[in-house]
């Protein structure tokens, strides 16, 4: 599955922009390049099945990135 540009929501509530998709240069793992829309907006990269997994929080499953619009 590809992570498209777009606003995302982290399944704690805060969102982010993701702005694309790059390799890292050692491994050649895809990371996604995501900004937080919050407080200092600081620049942010996580490996892309991370970003697409669903996570558990008091015993719900969630997505952990939920995709809102482009």
């Amino acid at each position: 599955m590809t992570v498209k540009p777009g606003l995302y929501r982290h399944f704690k509530g805060n969102m982010y922009r993701v702005i694309g998709t790059a390799r890292h240069s050692e491994t050649m793992e895809e990371m996604v390049v995501y900004q937080a829309l919050y407080g200092e907006m600081g620049l942010w990269v996580r490996p892309r099945n991370m970003f697409l997994e669903t996570v558990e929080r008091d015993g719900k499953i969630f997505q952990r990135f939920e995709f809102v619009e482009e």
